[in-house]
């Protein structure tokens, strides 16, 4: 995995990751806000996390990889890192929600710890349900 690149609360998100953010997700969210971290690896990836120290929590909010880099293991290196990033910012529990047609997806959580928790009934704007899951 090439290093990736932390940007936190306050900084501003790269043209790139905003790029890759609507490429993979059809639009791109705002703004970090106070509690929200990114770690990004310039073309490739990023993960945006929401972190809260002080519940000992953290949540994984996107994991987008370039279309024509998937399945090479991108994802998979960005997110261990991530996992072990935001425990040294003080979370114990992780938390996500998946699209539930997300099997790509929903595999790599799996195969990486995490433990599907429920849904969360037409949480999409489509209407579509998410999966849930945590890791600890």
């Amino acid at each position: 995995m090439k290093p990736a690149i932390h940007y936190g609360p306050g900084t501003r998100i790269p043209v790139w990751v905003e790029a890759l953010d609507r490429a993979c997700f059809g639009a791109a969210w705002g703004p970090l806000e106070e509690d929200e971290h990114i770690w990004a690896c310039h073309p490739l990836s990023f993960a945006r996390w929401r972190v809260l120290p002080e519940l000992q929590e953290a949540e994984l909010l996107r994991l987008g990889v370039d279309r024509e880099r998937r399945h090479q293991g991108h994802g998979r290196a960005l997110l261990r890192h991530c996992q072990v990033q935001v425990a040294r910012l003080g979370a114990v529990v992780l938390f996500l929600e998946v699209r539930v047609s997300n099997a790509d997806a929903r595999a790599l959580y799996e195969s990486e710890g995490w433990v599907y928790q429920g849904l969360r009934k037409a949480y999409y704007r489509n209407g579509e349900d998410a999966a849930v899951y945590r890791r600890t």
